[in-house]
């Protein structure tokens, strides 16, 4: 082993010419998975840090449909030394005859307990709201210009007028509110009793914000709430997670990216692959000396495996410089693009993921060509040969147990160990389709080089000659190109089947409007004077209650069913004496609809499958602070991907009898009548909420195009570690290409020729990775459409082809780019020189 390190220190002295594009991969590779790792942490610490701020206050306590009772405040003010109380809901913001949905926050005169609003006019909240003549309100600038209103005029919420005393810019505490699909107004609470907004069964939510004394255990006093309020219906929250949907948003989103990330130190590794083969090939001399002196096979791989762990190291110690700065860098972008707060720095956990992928990857990727060289004999060395036989099993097993290493660290870097699985599974198999691909393009290649169609085209058959020969470049450029296309086009495929679903199949089937909060003396003239309108097609109306679902068989719903959206906060439920007819009982009995026994509870057959529920079990729904526990008779299956109507639990409407409720509707009406039917509806019911399809559809593909984007760009820094792939390919065959071209310029070849032949070779190899990359990637778009997003799946064209161009292209110019010294070469002197 000293002998070995000897032999490696001396092979470094000659510096890193041969391992430049190893250097380039590793480093793109760790710099990627790091900089994604570092921004997702920022986010992560921002959330933290500010979590008091983010949440506006110590703890919150959250109730639907109500508002706190006496021994609930009495509970929060013993421990608090403030308490605020807000109001959430949606209404429509009316100004003359212009109308938009608006979410409205009412506050009091505490409001905020952590943090500032910023208003335009700059001055504080209270003067904003204060009264002259009419309460005072501040809504976003993005409605205030929608419904084009100044500062000082009036618009109405409900039945009542408002004046606009500011323009809001910023609330302290936006993003607990999560996903909403209207812009923020905020009002004073008092103002909103006599709106007509807040009628027994409207759809809204009350906050409780804590300003807790210094020191106190927020553990310790949420047990103890949801001790004395565990059936009431009460939600805990506190500052040591303000945010759990952005945060698991975030965490989810980030472990994706790092996982496509993976995808291009899987590139950068067939990168490092070739380079290391390549620098033992231009190392044959020194290798049969070596082997000539007695040196066994052991210490001559010892001596380059130091080699290459201390490469390994320089590389992954680069990365991660450069993943740490681009971050800083590109702070000031990326904070002031977020809607929430990031802090910055230099954290260990995300550095030590990239460098753990960085230094397996390296090694996995290495271990073949070194193990290979071992096995190679000093005769054949000096004939001029490197290639040596298949790697013994130790080394075999060794790649075998660094890549499930490798796996397992990626599950439980990600924590969603099927999305890890199904990452690897996907990089592993598009790499062997691409090996594959690589193997029969070579053995396609050699055949079309001697057949008719090569006849009397020497440029066309050269370049096919040169793919199908000995040499690996055919395989270094399909395996490296086209695994960043395939991730490309996999992306590409996905983007575009979400759009196509969202733009075209949803809105086909899709209403034009929802109503909410349609009071129960309203339903029966709001049905009848849509029922007589002659451009309404369908009208769909259900009653509609939110609740908990807290316990199942007498358990806590989340020891049973984990993090199911089902039981992450209220849910929207219904009652009806008759199946609804879009959705069809699969299982079990529809109580009869004189049923007036116990409780009865239709469940989404989909949904209890998932959490594992089944006929016979008891669900206990809080409901308005009230339990109610129904047995499960029947199960639906309900089809939510129409954004019509749909609720996962439906109870007999005996068990809900009594329990203050409204109504939502559906609408369906031909597209040029929607804006006269919003005017008539909320001129004759004020209270009434519309939310159209359309504006809600546009949020949703707003979200997805920019998760589209964050994973089209970490796709990108793949395909930069295949193009430096591509050149080191080019780098590397460079020498035979001056060789090639010395031979048939003396044979008479023109340098025209020979550049059409080089171009040809190029542009056949991109198109190849590129037609294999569509393979791949709509495979991966298929998988994806079919098993987790649970949607149909249809080969968008316009992608594909861009792939292919894209892949032509960058093969040429990475191939063009060494093509000038062979054309320049001298036949006589590159001749001589093989002598």
């Amino acid at each position: 082993m000293r002998n070995a390190a000897r032999i490696a220190r001396r092979e470094l002295r000659g510096g890193l010419r041969g391992f430049r594009v190893f250097l380039a991969c590793l480093t793109l590779g760790v710099a990627a998975i790091a900089a994604v790792g570092l921004v997702r942490a920022a986010i992560e610490a921002g959330l933290t840090d500010q979590g008091a701020v983010l949440l506006g206050g110590d703890a919150q306590m959250e109730f639907t449909y109500r508002f706190a009772t006496p021994e609930e405040k009495a509970w929060m003010e013993a421990r608090a030394e403030r308490v605020s109380e807000v109001v959430e809901f949606r209404s429509m913001a009316v100004v003359g005859e212009d109308r938009a949905l608006t979410q409205v926050k009412g506050v009091d005169d505490l409001y905020p307990l952590e943090g500032e609003v910023e208003l335009d006019p700059p001055f504080p909240l209270e003067e904003a709201l204060a009264t002259r003549g009419l309460p005072g309100a501040v809504m976003d600038r993005v409605l205030a210009d929608r419904l084009g209103i100044s500062v000082g005029e009036s618009f109405r919420l409900g039945t009542r007028n408002f004046r606009l005393g500011a323009v809001l810019v910023r609330e302290p505490d936006s993003i607990t509110g999560g996903f909403s699909f209207g812009p923020r107004t905020l009002v004073h609470s008092s103002a909103l009793t006599s709106s007509g907004l807040l009628e027994p069964g409207t759809l809204y939510e009350t906050e409780y914000r804590l300003d807790l004394p210094a020191g106190t255990d927020l553990a310790a006093t949420q047990a103890e709430a949801e001790a004395a309020f565990r059936d009431k219906g009460m939600r805990w929250s506190d500052s040591r997670r303000a945010s759990p949907g952005v945060e698991r948003f975030v965490d989810r989103t980030g472990s994706f990216l790092v996982l496509v990330g993976l995808a291009g130190l899987a590139v950068g590794g067939v990168g490092i692959s070739a380079a290391v083969r390549a620098y033992l090939e231009g190392k044959v001399a020194t290798i049969a000396t070596l082997r000539t002196l007695g040196a066994e096979g052991r210490t001559i791989f010892l001596a380059y495996l130091f080699q290459i762990g201390a490469l390994t190291a320089l590389g992954v110690a680069a990365g991660l410089l450069l993943g740490v700065l681009l971050p800083l860098a590109a702070s000031p972008f990326i904070e002031a693009s977020l809607p929430f707060p990031v802090t910055f720095g230099i954290y260990p956990a995300p550095l030590l993921e990239a460098a753990f992928y960085g230094i397996l990857t390296a090694f996995i990727f290495t271990l073949w060509p070194l193990a290979r060289a071992e096995s190679v004999r000093a005769a054949a060395l000096y004939r001029g040969t490197g290639e040596g036989g298949r790697p013994r099993w130790p080394w075999l097993a060794a790649i075998g147990g660094l890549t499930a290493l490798l796996v397992g660290g990626a599950v439980a870097f990600s924590g969603t160990a099927l999305l890890a699985l199904a990452s690897a599974g996907g990089i592993v198999g598009a790499l062997l389709i691409l090996a594959m691909a690589a193997l029969l393009l070579r053995r396609a290649a050699r055949s079309a080089a001697r057949s008719r169609l090569a006849r009397g085209r020497t440029a066309l058959r050269l370049a096919l000659a040169s793919i199908g020969g000995p040499r690996q470049e055919a395989t270094s450029v399909v395996l490296s190109l086209g695994l960043g296309l395939s991730v490309l086009a996999a992306v590409g495929q996905i983007d575009a089947n979400l759009r196509s679903a969202i733009e075209r199949d949803l809105p086909a089937r899709a209403p034009s409007y929802f109503f909410v909060d349609i009071q129960q003396d309203q339903i029966e003239g709001f049905l009848s004077t849509l029922r007589g309108d002659a451009e309404v097609s369908r009208v769909e109306a259900a009653p509609m209650l939110r609740g908990v679902l807290t316990r199942i068989n007498g358990r806590p719903a989340r020891e049973v069913a984990g993090e199911h959206w089902v039981v992450r906060g209220d849910r929207g439920i219904s009652y009806a004496a008759r199946p609804d007819e879009t959705a069809r009982v699969v299982a079990g009995t529809f109580w009869p609809e004189d049923y007036q026994g116990p409780p009865q509870v239709s469940f989404a057959a989909e949904e209890a499958a998932e959490i594992g529920l089944k006929l016979g079990d008891r669900l206990t729904v809080n409901i308005l602070g009230r339990d109610i526990e129904a047995e499960i008779t029947s199960l639906r299956e309900v089809d939510f991907s129409s954004a019509g109507m749909g609720f996962v639990m439906v109870m007999n409407p005996a068990a809900l009898a009594g329990a203050p409720h409204t109504f939502i509707a559906t609408v369906y009406a031909e597209p040029e009548a929607e804006g006269r039917i919003l005017r008539e509806l909320a001129t004759a019911y004020p209270n009434i909420t519309a939310i159209r399809v359309k504006d809600a559809i546009e949020r949703v593909s707003e979200a997805l195009s920019a998760i589209a984007t964050a994973t089209a760009w970490a796709a990108a820094a793949t395909l930069v570690t295949g193009f430096v792939v591509l050149i080191g390919a080019a780098a590397a065959g460079e020498r035979g290409r001056i060789y090639e071209a010395a031979v048939l310029k003396t044979l008479g070849a023109t340098r025209a020729r020979i550049l059409a032949s080089f171009a040809l070779r190029s542009g056949l190899l991109g198109g190849a990775a590129g037609l294999v990359a569509i393979l791949a990637g709509a495979l991966g778009g298929w998988a994806v459409m079919t098993f987790v997003m649970d949607a149909s799946y249809r080969f968008e064209p316009v992608s594909a082809l861009a792939i292919v161009v894209g892949g032509v292209l960058a093969t040429l110019l990475a191939g063009l780019l060494f093509a000038l010294r062979p054309l320049r070469s001298r036949p006589a002197q590159v001749l001589r020189a093989q002598e």
